[in-house]
């Protein structure tokens, strides 16, 4: 593998899922050791013992999985394992101002006091994102860093990149999202199957060949059209407020065969509404209603009895089980129910089959029941989380970013996948901070600001510039 990095550049690494772009940068940042060729820095031969040695030599590293110690708070993650210290005692008289004076520099709202468990996935992107600049670095690896981010927040973080830039930082940039590339991108070199395809200007490539360099054919339309015939109301929200007042006042109705986006800025509560309506979030007021059902008090345990299912936008901390075999976490969901439970007993060899099944038609590839979860890319941990949801008979789906973190490639059978289920007359709720995916695939389009849905617009209807409008409260142009 051939990758160079210039001062005041953003390079992008770009790649299916699984094409070895994690494997490049933990190398580059001192996680793990090369076995064979050379690392220059400014022209000299460079090692990393570790990561902290890496950083101590200006290589900084921000993660697509986080490595922030949740029971902490922010000022204590930004600093573990770079500790100032006096001799054997810490120094920490000063450290909440440095942390403030950090998020303030570079424009996030988080408080230095605050327990990372609380926050949220945008939030602690931002806490990873300070614990790598405040090492001053002159390499900065960035991993998805966009990811969760609204497009607010993504603007505000182009402009940090801008000013880094502009100071000589040099920028490896891994991304998934086109416009991105095309926004602050300089070079992209495409990796493949773990090996060097080619290095290419942004300016002068179209997206069109950057995906057959990436995939090795061509990919003509990501998102499909999506039948829309409307049947019953399979999920109808009425006043729906909840008890920590993220969601004040909301009202929804999803029918049969036809697919929901939901948008909104980071924060305004458009996760925390589908969180509430699967029953986890405590409700104060409101009424949920499953195929003309009330449901008094949502619990996830009989909303999964009721048809309906939650596919979390955090992977490793709620939707899958890491360090389990992809058998158990295909079929975890059917679990005690025929065929695969009798009489309390699970029956292990129709338990292989429904994995084998459900693997295969989400296209986990390569596709070992017995592996770990953990041991596979981003692409394929979202197509196993989606199979467990069907599993068992579920006729509503609650999609919390139902792309972040995956390539193109995948992308494009994620959205083949839903096109599937929506035209096989499932309901679908997606929630989305790619703006373009919930602008193209939704036949109804809901607009969260500040806990309220502030807008709906039929598929007619949608645009971007209304969408933004929404965002901000401003008048669309």
């Amino acid at each position: 593998m051939d990758f160079g990095l210039r001062p005041g550049e953003v390079h992008v690494l770009f790649g299916e899922n699984g094409a070895g772009k994690s494997t490049l940068i933990n190398v580059l940042c001192g996680a793990l050791q090369p076995t064979s060729g050379t690392i220059l820095r400014n022209g000299e031969v460079a090692q990393f013992r570790d990561v902290q040695d890496a950083r101590r030599q200006g290589v900084a590293a921000m993660f697509q999985e986080f490595s922030l110690a949740p029971h902490l708070t922010v000022e204590e993650n930004i600093f573990l394992g770079a500790e100032p210290r006096n001799g054997i005692w810490l120094k920490i008289g000063n450290r909440r101002q440095r942390v403030q004076a950090a998020l303030d520099a570079y424009g996030f709202a988080v408080k230095p006091t605050q327990t990372v468990m609380h926050l949220s996935r945008a939030q602690q992107q931002m806490v990873e994102m300070t614990k790598a600049l405040m090492t001053d670095p002159k390499v900065l690896i960035l991993d998805e860093p966009t990811a969760s981010l609204s497009q607010k927040e993504t603007e505000a973080m182009y402009g940090l990149i801008a000013e880094l830039k502009a100071k000589g930082v040099g920028i490896i940039y891994i991304t998934h999202r086109m416009k991105e590339i095309e926004a602050i991108g300089d070079r992209v070199t495409v990796m493949r199957d773990g090996a060097f395809i080619a290095t290419v200007d942004v300016a002068s490539t179209s997206q069109q060949h950057l995906v057959e360099l990436m995939t090795g054919r061509q990919i003509t339309n990501l998102y499909p059209d999506v039948a829309h015939k409307p049947g019953k109301a399979l999920l109808h929200v009425t006043g729906l407020t909840t008890a920590d007042g993220m969601i004040n006042d909301a009202n929804l109705t999803l029918h049969q065969g036809e697919m929901v986006g939901i948008a909104g800025l980071v924060g305004c509560g458009k996760s925390d509404l589908i969180r509430a309506v699967f029953g986890l979030s405590a409700i104060a007021k409101g009424t949920v209603e499953v195929d003309g059902t009330p449901v008094a008090r949502p619990v996830p345990r009989d909303m999964l009895a009721r048809g309906v299912a939650y596919i979390t936008s955090d992977r490793r901390n709620e939707g899958l089980m890491m360090l389990r075999p992809t058998r158990e976490n295909l079929t975890l969901s059917a679990i005690g129910q025929q065929p695969l439970s009798s009489g309390g007993f699970l029956k292990l060899g129709r338990e292989r089959d429904m994995a084998q099944d459900l693997g295969t038609k989400l296209t986990v590839s390569p596709l070992a029941l017995e592996k770990s979860v953990l041991a596979y890319s981003g692409g394929n941990q979202q197509k196993i989380m989606i199979a467990k949801a069907i599993a068992r008979d579920t006729k509503v789906f609650l999609f919390d970013e139902p792309t972040v973190g995956i390539d193109v490639s995948a992308r494009v059978e994620v959205y083949g996948f839903l096109k599937a289920l929506v035209e096989a007359g499932a309901a679908v709720l997606i929630v989305s901070s790619d703006l373009p995916e919930v602008l193209n695939l939704s036949h109804r389009l809901l607009v969260v600001r500040d806990g309220r849905i502030v807008d709906e617009m039929p598929k007619a209807d949608i645009s971007e510039s209304r969408v933004l409008a929404a965002f901000f409260g401003t008048a669309a142009a």
